[in-house]
C-alpha cells in the first residue's frame, strides 16, 4: 500500500543572541527544528511526511489548490498567519499574490485533511501575534481563536482528561493515562454536530479543549492545542509509546475523508 502524503508547515525558528563578557561582546545565530520528534515517530509508517520549515513556507507553500492537493493532509504548527500572507512579492514589492489562507480553507472544503497544532505562533499565540483569528483557515477549523494572547502556561504540568470514546479511531490503543503536558492554547468550540472534543485540560485548569475534530465541506479538520514536542510537550510525552500512536491515529482519521 502506498504511503499517504502529509505536509507539516512551520515548527522552526532562528534565535539571535548577544553574549557579554566584561568589556567584550559577540553575537550568535542558531537555527532550530521543533518537529524532529514527530518526524522520528512517523518514520517507516503509513505516512510520507514532508517537513516545510517556517522560513521556507513563506515562499514554498503551494499557491494553487492543485498544488495543495498533492498532499492528503496538511498540518500547520507554530507558524503565524503573516508568514503565509506576506510573500516577498507583497511585502517587498507591493504586488498581488494568491491568498494561501483562502486556498487552505478551500483545500479542506474539497476533501483535504487540515489540522492546526498548538504553539506560541498557533491559533492566536503569544501576545496575539499568530493572528489566525477571523481568517479563512479559522473558518475550516473546529475551533475559534481568542482575540488576545491565548497561552495556558502550566509549568507544574497537567494530564489530559480523555473525553472521547475509547474506540474512536484517534483514541484507539491510547488509554486514558497520558503523560503530562506543560501548556496549551485556549480556544473556543464551534457549534455543530460534527465537532467532537476528544480530550480536555483537567477541570482545575479550566477544562479547556485539548483535542478537537470536525468536518468542513468534504474534508476533515482537527485542532491539537498543545505542542508537537518540547517545551509544552515534554520529552516524557515523546518517549511514551502512545506518542507515535496518537499522531498515526490522528493522521489516519484526517486522511480518511
Amino acid at each position: 500500500m502506498s504511503q499517504k502524503k502529509v505536509l507539516l508547515v512551520g515548527e522552526s525558528w532562528v534565535s539571535s543572541a548577544t553574549h557579554y563578557k566584561g568589556f567584550d561582546q559577540f553575537g550568535s545565530v542558531t537555527f532550530h527544528l521543533g518537529a524532529e520528534p514527530l518526524v522520528a515517530a512517523l518514520k517507516d509508517g503509513p505516512f510520507a511526511l514532508t517537513y516545510m520549515p517556517a522560513h521556507e513556507a513563506v515562499t514554498a507553500l503551494p499557491t494553487t489548490l492543485e498544488g495543495l492537493q498533492a498532499y492528503d493532509a496538511i498540518l500547520l504548527s507554530d507558524i503565524g498567519a503573516n508568514s503565509l500572507l506576506l510573500h516577498p512579492d507583497v511585502w517587498m514589492h507591493g504586488k498581488t499574490y494568491p491568498n494561501r489562507l483562502k486556498l487552505l480553507r478551500d483545500y479542506a472544503a474539497a476533501g483535504g485533511g487540515l489540522a492546526m497544532i498548538g504553539g506560541y505562533f498557533s491559533f492566536q499565540g503569544i501576545d496575539g501575534k499568530a493572528r489566525w483569528r477571523r481568517t479563512p483557515v479559522e473558518e475550516a477549523l473546529p475551533v475559534t481563536c481568542l482575540p488576545y494572547d491565548d497561552r495556558l502556561e502550566v509549568p507544574e504540568g497537567f494530564k489530559a482528561r480523555v473525553t472521547g470514546p475509547a474506540d474512536h479511531p484517534i483514541l484507539r490503543g491510547l488509554g486514558t493515562d497520558w503523560p503530562i503536558l506543560l501548556g496549551a492554547n485556549e480556544v473556543e468550540l464551534k457549534p455543530g454536530a460534527d465537532v467532537e472534543v476528544l480530550a480536555r485540560l483537567p477541570d482545575e485548569e479550566g477544562g479547556h479543549p485539548l483535542l478537537v475534530t470536525g468536518r468542513f465541506g468534504r474534508g476533515r479538520t482537527a485542532a491539537w492545542m498543545s505542542d508537537i514536542g518540547p517545551h509544552w510537550l515534554p520529552q516524557s510525552f515523546v518517549d511514551w509509546p502512545g506518542y507515535a500512536t496518537l499522531w498515526t491515529n490522528l493522521l489516519g482519521w484526517l486522511t480518511d475523508a
